[in-house]
């Protein structure tokens, strides 16, 4: 009797790769981070009503805003306007970082995340791809509120590259303070309770700021405040770039709060994902 031989076969190997073992290559999660960007524009693409609060929103601000007090906060409507243009566009694309937050619970609730999950992607890509996807929404606040202002007679005093670069300002500030909102969308149960939030901290930097009138006319007791606050630091860089007056230390001030609220907010908006995914 013969008896076969059996020859030992090699460990089968899985085709797809685990997500661990993708999350720590970086060029995965570049690749898949751009892809769901693009998903994130496409969304957009197909609910255009969507872009409302930063297409119409500074329109209406400005407007309101310029011929209802400009005669009285700066004596001329032209003069109101040269001024309040920079705070608008900070403060509208301030406001405009609340969406992503509802956005992505709203993602969570219809359980989009846990589709993710089942992907051979980083854990980190689907909300790196959200805020990559809100650049485009960003660009839009600025184009909106550059056209609108230029309609109604606002003129860049100052070199075309300074202008420039006070709205890649406004946009890198944007994508660092949509990691807050993140961070809430993962953290609240519902969408509205986002917006909730949001609005309850954009409000208070929004007004307690330099984005409608000089901080020297606000109260003593708020000054200090005014002082520190990130969107006095944005509007007052926009202001001194788009119309050729000194910057002084706000451009310097802006990217240190950038910086800050990357490094806090984006690890926790991180972690409080993998606790929910």
């Amino acid at each position: 009797m013969t008896t076969a031989t059996l020859t030992p076969q090699a460990p089968r190997t899985s085709v797809v790769p685990k997500a661990a073992e993708v999350a720590r290559k970086p060029l995965p999660l570049v690749r898949h981070s751009l892809a769901l960007a693009k998903r994130s524009l496409i969304k957009t693409w197909r609910t255009p009503e969507a872009l409302i609060d930063v297409t119409l929103q500074p329109a209406i601000f400005l407007t309101i805003f310029v011929y209802i007090f400009g005669g009285a906060v700066a004596g001329s409507t032209s003069d109101y306007l040269l001024f309040l243009l920079p705070g608008i566009l900070a403060q509208t694309i301030a406001t405009g970082a609340i969406a992503i937050g509802v956005n992505l619970n709203t993602d969570l609730e219809k359980g989009i995340f846990d589709r993710f999950r089942s992907l051979p992607v980083p854990r980190s890509a689907p909300l790196l791809g959200a805020v990559l996807g809100d650049v485009v929404r960003y660009v839009i606040v600025i184009i909106s509120t550059m056209g609108v202002g230029y309609a109604m007679g606002f003129r860049i005093q100052g070199s075309l590259l300074a202008a420039v670069g006070g709205c890649l300002l406004a946009i890198l500030f944007a994508l660092s303070l949509s990691w807050v909102s993140v961070f809430v969308g993962m953290k609240v149960r519902t969408s509205g309770a986002v917006q909730g939030i949001m609005f309850l901290i954009i409000m208070p930097l929004s007004f307690a700021s330099t984005t409608f009138v000089a901080g020297a006319t606000l109260p003593g007791w708020m000054q200090g405040f005014v002082k520190v606050n990130p969107l006095t630091h944005l509007v007052d860089s926009m202001r001194a770039l788009f119309l050729g007056q000194p910057v002084g230390s706000h451009v310097w001030w802006t990217l240190a709060w950038c910086v800050g609220l990357v490094a806090v907010f984006m690890p926790l908006a991180l972690r409080a994902y993998r606790k929910k995914v």
